[in-house]
């Protein structure tokens, strides 16, 4: 096994472009339009209340981090503070809740693009699996090359953004956000808002991409607490302006429709805006946030997956380093992402992920809870909160969807028992 450490190589700056890389793409651009579609104009709520639970996680992630940084995230911080087998799980439920979410942001990358450029040249899902071919390939080159990439694409897409919500002033109405509580068929209002707030927590979990790259950051103490507390500020900002906007121009239904029939539910509010320089702006805007999103994704699942081969709860090939990059764990985080988009189901992956990504958080709290007074830098309330809120919201989740994330955690826990026994005889 190639023991080479990895590069350190961002600074705080860096690491607040790669958490808006992460963060504002996928949420803002595509699921915050499912999850108008479930709960109505209370979406502006859920969106808050999502931030909070956020916020709570972000800090309790940001104090692990500067204690312990390492790459892995809280796969590392449930082995040191919990137990090997809620360590394994966090690991594998990160897994494969980025893998839901990285598919996620390929289909709607290819949908923008499809919907602007060519309608009816092929499915979503037939150009997804070649668009993270291509991410992954900028992935392989190493951390410098993915965050200068990554910083040009963040600058493209919040200017996108503050263009539509500029522009949007011109048909915007009121009446869209009456009622405030429009739940879809079958429903209970506090139901689909809390079913929504799960749905857009997941847009603001790219602060934990900070965390999984702790050893490639410097001065890991003082810049992962600083570029996470900054990144979760400006993303809710942006998020609540560009739903506001998306609903009153769209209405809740029609950015729900949008998201159906051709996952670009702010190219087509823009379009009704401006024409066709609204558009091509927001068709830009979208195409670099969701191919950052697509970015950073594969950059921390392969840094996850490395950790994990490190210890053996996968096989030590996927632990390599080479030129200070784990090329074969992003190679195979890769492929696993282009298998999920070929399913082509925005909604289904986008709430596959939340569940799988709530419990991944509720492990990530209860870690902190476990800190000493030493290395905590916020009261243990917080971690509390963070813990309480996301198990509060994985229970609205759908029943299929929470069954098959069961199933899906009963099979990573018989994997990593089974590969203990092995190692021990």
């Amino acid at each position: 096994m190639d023991s080479a450490r990895l590069e350190r190589g961002v600074g705080v700056r860096g690491a607040v472009m790669l958490g808006l890389g992460s963060m504002v793409g996928t949420g803002v651009f595509v699921s915050l339009g499912v999850a108008a579609g479930i709960t109505g104009p209370s979406v502006l709520l859920a969106v808050t209340l999502a931030a909070g639970v956020a916020t709570c996680n972000a800090l309790s992630s940001a104090q692990l981090a500067a204690a312990h940084p390492v790459s892995g995230g809280t796969y590392e911080y449930g082995y040191r503070y919990l137990s090997p087998l809620l360590g394994f799980i966090a690991g594998w439920m990160f897994l494969v809740a980025k893998s839901a979410s990285a598919a996620t942001a390929a289909l709607g990358l290819a949908g923008y693009l499809l919907t602007a450029l060519a309608p009816d040249l092929l499915p979503a899902r037939v150009l997804a699996p070649i668009l993270v071919v291509a991410v992954t390939a900028v992935v392989a080159g190493g951390i410098r090359r993915s965050a200068i990439v990554n910083t040009a694409i963040v600058a493209v897409t919040v200017s996108a953004l503050v263009f539509f919500v500029l522009t949007s002033a011109r048909s915007f109405s009121v009446e869209a956000f009456r009622p405030m509580f429009r739940p879809e068929a079958g429903r209970a209002p506090f139901g689909a808002l809390m079913y929504a707030s799960a749905l857009s927590f997941v847009a603001y979990t790219g602060y934990g991409r900070i965390a999984t790259l702790g050893e490639e950051i410097t001065d890991p103490g003082r810049n992962i607490p600083r570029a996470i507390a900054v990144t979760v500020a400006i993303t809710f900002l942006l998020y609540s302006s560009v739903v506001a906007s998306g609903i009153g121009v769209l209405g809740a239904d029609g950015m729900a429709a949008a998201v159906a029939s051709t996952g670009a539910p702010l190219e087509v509010a823009a379009a009704r805006t401006t024409g066709t320089i609204g558009r091509v702006v927001l068709t830009v805007g979208a195409a670099t946030a969701l191919l950052g999103v697509l970015l950073n994704l594969v950059l921390g699942l392969s840094r996850v997956l490395l950790a994990m081969g490190r210890r053996g709860d996968m096989p030590r090939a996927v632990s390599r380093v080479a030129g200070g990059t784990p090329r074969v764990a992003v190679i195979i985080m890769g492929l696993v992402v282009a298998g999920i988009s070929l399913l082509g189901d925005i909604r289904l992956a986008w709430s596959f992920s939340a569940v799988t990504v709530l419990v991944y958080y509720a492990l990530t709290n209860l870690a902190a809870l476990r800190l000493g007074s030493a290395e905590r830098r916020f009261p243990k309330w917080i971690s509390a909160a963070g813990l309480v809120g996301c198990l509060g919201l994985a229970v609205f989740v759908d029943v299929t969807i929470a069954l098959t994330a069961l199933i899906v955690l009963a099979v990573g826990t018989g994997w990593h028992l089974a590969a203990r026994r092995l190692r021990r005889s």
